[in-house]
């Protein structure tokens, strides 16, 4: 699966450097980055506090919307880009909470460094989330991700590692995409545009709870686009540890 990582990471290092993901999703989503975010339940006023550079419009939700974030609280974002869902998490924290973003793209990480200029409470780290991510155990009150997990090969030991880092009681948001049908193939250029590494909304669940998390929840589901016959939706998925 090496391969399959290389991919991933030669596709987003050129959205970085570019600011263009090239999107071609569900009817109505594409456009400039900004609209794409706005379709995908982001305020106009949650996309006007934030870097414009850190909008890059290739998410699949908008799991900020179902996290409730409270001032204080220690969040990480996993496949964190440019850096939209930091600072907005950020903004909801406030100065006594603190944002972590993990991403494994060197031209992301550069990219959502240079945009957290005037942010004092967010940090970027380069980690992959599959083998560790590089925090001690229990240091999240929140764990975010969005549209990143299905990029993974192996995610039990994602989730694994996402219920590592978080404290007792800590819940992850996350939204991804899911499939009525797994490829059984593997294709790179598909698998790094989040869909020949989706899985079935049951199997996705199945591997949450693998993983150890309790109180599992499908918060929201909506059609996405459609691949070689094959429905791929979104979802907003909540977990506790």
């Amino acid at each position: 699966m090496q391969d399959i990582k290389e991919a991933i990471k030669t596709k987003y290092g050129k959205i970085a450097l570019t600011g263009n993901s090239d999107c071609c999703c569900m009817p109505g989503q594409c456009g400039t980055p900004i609209q794409a975010a706005a379709t995908l339940g982001y305020s106009e006023k949650d996309l006007q506090a934030v870097p414009q550079e850190s909008i890059l419009g290739v998410g699949c939700g908008a799991p900020l919307n179902h996290a409730s974030l409270e001032q204080g609280e220690v969040v990480v974002d996993l496949g964190s880009g440019a850096g939209i869902d930091v600072f907005m998490s950020a903004n909801r924290v406030g100065k006594s909470g603190r944002v972590i973003g993990i991403d494994m793209t060197e031209e992301m990480l550069a990219k959502a460094r240079k945009n957290a200029a005037g942010f004092d409470n967010v940090e970027f780290r380069r980690g992959d989330i599959e083998e560790r991510i590089p925090l001690e155990d229990a240091a999240a009150d929140v764990v975010i991700s969005n549209c990143v997990i299905n990029l993974t090969a192996d995610k039990v030991a994602a989730f694994k590692e996402i219920r590592r880092i978080l404290r007792d009681g800590g819940r992850m948001v996350i939204s991804d995409l899911v499939t009525d049908r797994e490829s059984e193939n593997i294709d790179s250029e598909k698998w790094s545009s989040c869909i020949d590494g989706a899985l079935t909304k049951e199997n996705y669940i199945s591997c949450i709870s693998k993983a150890g998390f309790v109180d599992i929840k499908v918060l929201k589901e909506r059609p996405y686009i459609e691949v070689d016959g094959r429905r791929i939706s979104s979802v907003v998925v909540r977990a506790v540890k």
